[in-house]
């Protein structure tokens, strides 16, 4: 791959995603779009560079950015966020009124572990959250991903990535050597492919956001523009969890940390619920 390849390919990834990828991520490159190259007849990265910005470009970009995209997802990954999301729930519910549902965002879902643990919480905690009904939202880039993470079905791996065996018995059913998450679970759940770098105003307000590991891939503009439009559909008492290694400092005001709870914020200027 020669510097002028690569540095049109990043562009072009970076303008479509936010993701930054460094130079001496070439070999990633050459290893993730070799099949790429391959299926479309593509001598090498300057022809492939070519194509993009021939007709058919839009498509074939499409593919380049979801081979580029890291889909690393587990079960209850870190504990922590799932921990305090027990003891928040319950006072979340609580300040609702009569009949509006709890909004949960698992953004950037990946095959979508994060928003079946969420799932599993909430089903958990239905005696303690006095009927409140519980909306999901899981998003993801890759359609790929969001394909799988609609179908529910995990392999043996998968599910002993942060599952415990009590979950596993009582929301999932074995078919055909893989975990199938059960029809009840599933149905609490819309997956649904999204653009983090898109107006995010039209999926409306939520109680409780999760975008854990993703602002690591991006530079501090993009980071900046994401955490600013998140806040903006936060609602007043909810909260955003963020990956252990990234923070809102010098990033944006418009959040702040919860004290005493690692990546986890609330609106500035906002009370926070107990928990």
């Amino acid at each position: 791959m020669t510097p002028r390849s690569f540095a049109f390919i990043a562009a072009l990834v970076k303008s479509r995603s936010g993701l930054v990828l460094a130079a001496e991520q070439g070999y990633m490159l050459e290893t993730r779009l070799g099949p790429i190259l391959k299926r479309e007849g593509l001598a090498d990265f300057e022809a492939l560079a070519e194509r993009l910005q021939g007709p058919g470009g839009h498509r074939l970009a499409e593919a380049v950015t979801e081979a580029l995209t890291t889909n690393e997802s587990s079960f209850f990954r870190d504990g922590r966020p799932f921990e305090h999301l027990r003891r928040l729930l319950p006072g979340l519910a609580a300040a609702r009124g009569a009949g509006m549902p709890l909004r949960l965002w698992s953004a950037a879902c990946s095959t979508g572990q994060e928003a079946y643990s969420i799932a599993m919480i909430l089903a958990e905690l239905a005696p303690q959250l006095g009927g409140c009904r519980a909306d999901i939202l899981g998003t993801d880039i890759s359609q790929a991903v969001v394909t799988r993470a609609r179908q529910g079905r995990f392999s043996q791996f998968e599910v002993q990535r942060g599952l415990p065996a009590r979950l596993l018995v009582r929301h999932f059913r074995q078919e055909e050597g893989r975990w199938q998450v059960a029809p009840d679970l599933r149905e609490m759940i819309r997956f649904e492919r999204w653009n983090l770098l898109a107006d995010l105003r039209p999926l409306g307000r939520f109680d409780v956001i999760f975008c854990r590991n993703v602002l690591i891939y991006f530079d501090a503009p993009t980071k900046a523009r994401v955490l600013e439009a998140m806040a903006a559909q936060l609602a007043p008492d909810g909260v955003l969890y963020l990956g252990g290694a990234e923070t809102v400092l010098g990033l944006t005001d418009r959040l702040v940390a919860l004290p005493g709870e690692r990546g986890a914020y609330r609106r500035a200027g906002m009370a926070a619920l107990a928990g």
